[in-house]
């Protein structure tokens, strides 16, 4: 994950929303503990949101499959 945080560092310094959010999403993917999945998940859709990606609605889904988001209905299963 060296080349990663790199790359997370460079693209928090340039201010490239929505390269941070597909780095948050290679960080979480990389993850085998929930934890750390979950922390990078957020941070990749909330960049997300605030580049306005269409891939939101589909990092939401997986925050919500993982029951770290309520889903729509804000019920939880």
């Amino acid at each position: 994950m060296n080349d990663l945080n790199t790359r997370l560092l460079q693209a928090h310094a340039a201010g490239d929303i929505a390269a941070l959010a597909d780095l948050y999403e290679q960080a979480a993917a990389s993850q085998s503990d929930d934890d750390a999945r979950g922390f990078f998940l957020t941070h990749a859709y909330v960049h997300a949101l605030e580049a306005n990606l269409p891939d939101a609605c589909r990092l939401r889904r997986l925050l919500v499959d993982m029951g770290r988001e309520a889903p729509e209905d804000g019920i939880r299963a």
